[in-house]
């Protein structure tokens, strides 16, 4: 029986030059104060940075083949580009468009709705509620004399798609216009990741596959993935509470000099690194490895990642003082995506009952 491979956990070369291209833009385009403006106006999207990011870097295509129009790269460098955009709270489509969009058309072979959203001509979202875990049970709207009616609920960025992918009760997945279907705004923490309810009456729409295996592979790559984004966000928290506290003044001293915070942070610090091997495994499993490999790397990062994101959210918060409760300083952004994305394709619970069952390990 052959050795398995050594997961690759250490970043290349030219990822680490794609990080730093991409957190340039994001420095560039991206800033805190410009999030919370447009997290308070209608359009909550930010267009032109998704048009440099898909545009001038062609991001919107890494994992779509070269034959198709796209950059033909791995889940490895997809993970380094989340990771950046979660560490700026960025409002664009990424991870539900050129990941879990594009992961279902994959799987369906869909090769022009592909090269479509290669180009970024097109922005495509699953309309599978963003708190399904992979595996898990997922909604689907009636296939009637050829026209699709239903209604379904928490569809992240389905505001900014021109294509939704739907599934049907006949097993299949369909791609309706955005234009064909009702799309209506819902409540959301998280204020940069808008849900909506996509409501069809009648549409029309072209079957592009069968929708369980499609469903399973986009959901599943989306929670391997997420973990990196929430690895940005924890990264930045800590980062920017350590610099306030070094800056921060009481008594005459540094507030950082503190025994209490330094042991804090130290413990926060151990966590984000095992979140970092985590979140790095899952991504190095996705482009790598076999399915029971991958589902093991999926599990083990989501029922890590949550925890690890809102601790560094709260501590972050109650450390900043009396300006981490204001408006006007971004870390209630960074809790809000930390606590939706705690829930998003499935909760820690979730994922720690699908390792048990993937290793055998059984419930107390």
């Amino acid at each position: 029986m052959s050795a398995q491979p050594e997961p690759a956990l250490l970043h290349s070369e030219e990822e680490e030059a794609l990080r730093a291209a991409v957190r340039d833009l994001l420095t560039d385009h991206c800033d805190p104060a410009g999030v919370i403006a447009r997290s308070e106006s209608a359009a909550v999207h930010d267009v032109p940075l998704w048009k440099a990011l898909s545009d001038a870097m062609g991001l919107a295509g890494l994992l779509i083949p070269e034959e198709l129009g796209g950059q033909g790269a791995s889940h490895r460098e997809t993970a380094v580009v989340l990771e950046e955009l979660g560490r700026a709270v960025a409002p664009v489509p990424y991870l539900t468009s050129a990941v879990v969009a594009t992961e279902a058309l994959l799987a369906c072979g869909a090769d022009d709705l592909l090269g479509e959203l290669a180009s970024a001509a097109t922005v495509a979202a699953l309309a599978v509620g963003l708190h399904v875990a992979p595996g898990g049970a997922f909604a689907s709207v009636r296939l009637e004399d050829g026209t699709l009616h239903g209604e379904l609920t928490g569809i992240a960025d389905a505001s900014a798609a021109d294509v939704l992918l739907v599934p049907a009760d006949d097993g299949g997945l369909y791609a309706v216009r955005t234009a064909d279907a009702t799309v209506v705004p819902q409540v959301s923490l998280d204020l940069t990741r808008p849900v909506a309810r996509v409501a069809l009456d009648g549409a029309t729409g072209r079957r592009l596959g069968e929708a369980g295996p499609a469903v399973r592979r986009a959901l599943r790559t989306g929670a391997g993935l997420l973990a990196s984004e929430q690895l940005g966000l924890a990264d930045w928290l800590l980062t920017e509470t350590v610099r306030h506290l070094k800056e921060r003044r009481q008594f005459n001293r540094r507030v950082g000099g503190f025994q209490a915070l330094k042991h804090r942070l130290a413990r926060l610090w151990l966590e984000i690194a095992g979140l970092r091997a985590a979140a790095r495994n899952a991504a190095d499993a996705l482009a790598t490895g076999a399915d029971t490999d991958i589902a093991v790397a999926v599990a083990v990062a989501q029922a890590h990642a949550a925890r690890v994101a809102v601790h560094a959210a709260e501590e972050a918060l109650q450390l900043h003082g009396g300006i981490g409760m204001t408006w006007e300083h971004p870390v209630h952004l960074y809790l809000k995506r930390a606590k939706a994305d705690s829930i998003a394709y499935g909760t820690a619970g979730a994922h720690r009952e699908a390792l048990a069952a993937l290793v055998d390990l059984p419930a107390p």
